[in-house]
């Protein structure tokens, strides 16, 4: 009897959500199976009626080269390998002589590092903008970002990871000092630039890949300086939260077209704030260099308030016992900050992180509007994988192509999200 009872119940259940079940299945379920049974047949506007089966080979085809690189991956990576392998003989270096200068009675003191970040800032700018190499930072970050993930345990590593800002500046300079000095044709960044200019496809996803690096950390960290305002704040404190919160809400071709008056090169308020401390004016939207940190400056102004709230929330929501704890152990603010606040807010954080990563890997209103149905001012330096994947279906009308291409963007936020899952396990605290 308990049997049945419980059979039937399960069947009123399945009864109440059959509706919403048919709804899904028409609108979301079918149209995802086809998509994806669709990209393994060649269907163009000249195959409509008879698309023909092909199997992988539209995935192939994203892929391929018009021309070869020059020379091969692993020639690149020889010839980076001598300029990061000094790189980091600097860096043992640099820490040798602090714990020399250490033994020897010498006060290291903070201001040391300061003036360490300053200087090698200061340097940094002058090679990087001489160089034109932009990416080059992303790329030493990454090293590092891997460095210290493999020898986290090291000595070495550890004590310098108090440091991270300033290894991170002092290594970019190094690196490429070595590269201004002893000047090469052969590395990895070029070797990754000649095949992003060879496919459509590949530089979309370098494109993007450079969006998130950029949009993400900065939207996060924003945030979280935003909440901590707030959370602060007595006075007008529903005034900031709203208005922190708008630009979210506000249409997105709003919010671009005054973004188009903002970044205007001639009369443009970000070029005349800038002149007023000598920086002479930018093309923010006529320079395939500054194309990227366009969209990722306005796409950070956007989401700022919303992610905001939510460490608001979260803010909120710790009990004032661990403060009042670590106010009686004699804790610094800063102490407080990275040893209480910052762990309690990772169920936040981590939620932030995975919606932020999904959310720019499908970024394309803000190109499509912001440079005007177009992928950047030339040379595509503004293509995404969403706007590969518009431009494919509905400019080319390669409807199988755009298909294979979508997969493969689900499929690069597929395990960019299983990795955070992973990662989340074992960082993320919950109250």
């Amino acid at each position: 009897m308990h049997n049945k009872m419980r059979f039937w119940e399960n069947v009123s259940g399945y009864l109440f959500i059959l509706p919403a079940l048919v709804i899904m299945s028409i609108f979301v379920f079918w149209p995802v199976g086809y998509s994806f049974y669709l990209s393994f047949f060649n269907w163009d506007y000249a195959h409509l009626k008879n698309p023909s089966f092909i199997g992988l080979q539209n995935y192939i085809q994203l892929f391929e080269l018009n021309t070869p690189p020059p020379y091969s991956f692993l020639k690149a990576l020889v010839f980076d390998g001598f300029y990061i392998s000094v790189t980091f003989l600097a860096l043992f270096s640099i820490y040798i002589l602090i714990e020399w200068l250490k033994s020897k009675k010498f006060r290291i003191l903070e201001e040391i590092y300061v003036l360490i970040t300053v200087l090698s800032l200061a340097f940094f700018d002058k090679i990087l903008s001489a160089l034109n190499a932009i990416p080059y930072i992303v790329l030493i970050f990454l090293g590092l970002a891997a460095g210290l993930v493999v020898f986290r345990k090291s000595r070495f590593i550890s004590r310098m990871a108090g440091h991270l800002f300033t290894l991170f500046l002092i290594s970019g300079a190094i690196y490429l000092t070595l590269r201004f000095a002893f000047p090469s044709n052969y590395g990895i960044y070029q070797w990754l630039d000649a095949v992003k200019e060879s496919s459509d496809f590949i530089k979309s996803i370098w494109n993007t890949a450079y969006y998130v690096i950029l949009y993400v950390p900065a939207d996060i960290i924003l945030a979280l300086l935003v909440a901590l305002l707030l959370n602060r704040l007595k006075l007008f404190k529903a005034i900031l939260r709203t208005s922190y919160f708008m630009p979210f809400v506000t249409s997105i071709v709003a919010i671009s077209l005054v973004w188009q008056w903002l970044y205007n090169d001639q009369y443009g308020l970000i070029n005349y704030l800038l002149s007023l401390i000598g920086i002479s004016p930018i093309a923010w939207l006529k320079s395939d260099v500054w194309t990227i940190p366009t969209i990722a400056i306005m796409s950070v102004w956007k989401t700022i308030g919303y992610n905001a709230i939510i460490f608001l929330a979260g803010l909120q929501s710790i009990d004032r016992s661990y403060y009042e704890a670590a106010d009686i152990d004699g804790a610094t603010t800063s102490q407080k900050l990275w040893y209480i606040t910052w762990p309690l807010l990772s169920p936040m954080t981590f939620f932030v992180l995975i919606v932020s990563v999904i959310g720019a890997f499908k970024v394309f209103t803000e190109v499509y509007v912001l440079y005007q149905a177009v992928p950047g001012p030339y040379n595509n330096s503004g293509l995404t994988i969403v706007y590969y994947i518009f431009q494919t279906f509905y400019t080319n009308q390669q409807m199988g192509l755009a298909s294979a291409a979508a997969y493969i963007l689900f499929a690069i936020i597929l395990v960019f999200t299983l990795i955070q899952f992973r990662v989340g396990q074992k960082r993320v605290e919950y109250l």
